[in-house]
């Protein structure tokens, strides 16, 4: 190895980058530490990242739509409102869905869970009659059958003792509770403020991050960094795009069918799936459990007509409209969304579920670009090798 100037600095920071390394696994505990106090740190500002990059798709959106170039071009003062407008408009927007569910939602699913109580112990003489009819032979399952008891009562004292006595063993105390909630306030009302400085100034934000990438890079790697970054927002957002309009269709079709069908609790369950379905692929099922057991509450053959139903559309959904909607909106085949959604929700969780989608994603579109920049100098090779052999 020569010992360049250039090689001389590579084996310098190699040497850095190692004992760095070293270091730290050595003293694991105090890493660990200083990582934990960083992240607190800039967390309100990653947090704030995520709530400006959703909330720039919807306002882009508007800001086409509302104000196109056509309508702006002769009227200053509605370039300059366009912006604050659009996201007035967005803000708007999620304030109602919020006010919707707080005001619709909840109350209606207050009130299921406050009659539970008095639909269980209605169900409980139903469940002793069908059982007298399967197990009329056998003394032991009728014995435990008919001394089944529900007291709905002290059921809700039990909660309500383990919440003031038993949830302080859970928490350090309510001084580290109370502490708890007001540093989440504060960092959710921090990333939020940061969030609405993002998308008024993103175009000055974007510009100085490409004055200070092309600064410190050389500028074949900085554009290609800036191809990743471009490729992986667009593809982000695509896929941020595609997961509402599929929720929103799935909720639709829930509603409507169960409303055909004469089902209990249309609206609720129709929502609760809708949201649930913004989990990709298998989230739909945790509301199917939901509204399986509220309508079983009040009719046991409508909640197996209900996971009837649920099975057939999820198959619709699953086979049909989700790879077509969310597949083709971030340019990934249907076998790689089923695969990513497997891999990050066993690595990941929820968290996975939704971002390992885009991720692969973007690594799927990169792969197929060098595949096809090999096959193209391949090609080349051939040809320079047929002409030669030509001559």
């Amino acid at each position: 190895m020569d010992l360049t100037k250039e090689n001389v600095k590579k084996l310098r920071g190699l040497i850095v980058f190692t004992a760095v390394i070293i270091v730290c696994l050595w003293k694991y505990e105090a890493s660990l530490k200083i990582l934990s106090f960083v992240w607190g740190v800039i967390c309100p500002f990653i947090l704030g990242g995520a709530i400006a990059f959703v909330l720039n798709v919807p306002m882009n959106f508007i800001q086409r739509h509302l104000f196109s170039e056509e309508r702006v071009q002769n009227s200053k003062w509605q370039k300059k409102l366009a912006r604050p407008v659009s996201m007035l408009i967005v803000l708007f927007l999620v304030i109602a869905a919020i006010v919707l569910i707080m005001f619709g939602l909840i109350p209606q699913l207050g009130n299921t869970f406050a009659n539970l109580g008095q639909s269980i112990q209605e169900f409980i003489p139903q469940i002793q009659n069908w059982a007298e009819v399967l197990f009329h032979n056998n003394k032991d399952v009728m014995n435990v059958i008919n001394n089944l008891e529900f007291d709905w009562n002290k059921i809700m004292n039990t909660g309500i003792d383990f919440f003031t006595s038993g949830a302080g063993n859970v928490l350090d105390s309510t001084i580290s509770a109370a502490k708890s909630i007001i540093n989440g306030i504060t960092t959710f009302f921090i990333a939020f403020a940061f969030a609405i400085y993002i998308l008024m100034q993103k175009e000055k934000l974007r510009v100085q991050s490409e004055k200070v990438l092309f600064a410190f890079v050389r500028r074949g790697r900085a554009e290609a960094v800036m191809e990743v970054l471009s490729l992986t927002y667009q593809t982000f957002s695509h896929f941020l795009t595609g997961q509402c309009v599929e929720a929103v269709i799935l909720g639709c079709m829930f509603v409507v069918s169960m409303a055909i069908f004469r089902l209990p609790y249309a609206l609720l369950i129709g929502i609760l799936i809708a949201f649930t379905a913004l989990i990709p692929i298998f989230g739909a099922f945790i509301g199917c459990f939901v509204g399986a057991f509220l309508i079983f509450m009040v009719d046991p053959m409508k909640a197996v007509v209900f996971i009837v139903l649920f099975l057939v559309l999820q198959q619709i959904e699953g086979n049909l409209i989700y790879p077509h909607v969310v597949g083709n909106s971030v340019g990934l085949p249907s076998i790689w969304v089923l695969a990513a959604v497997s891999v990050g929700g066993r690595l990941m969780g929820v968290v996975g579920m939704l971002v390992f989608i885009p991720v692969v994603s973007v690594f799927y579109a990169l792969f197929r670009e060098v595949v096809y920049l090999k096959l193209k100098k391949q090609r080349m090779k051939e040809d320079e090798e047929n002409g030669k052999a030509e001559e």
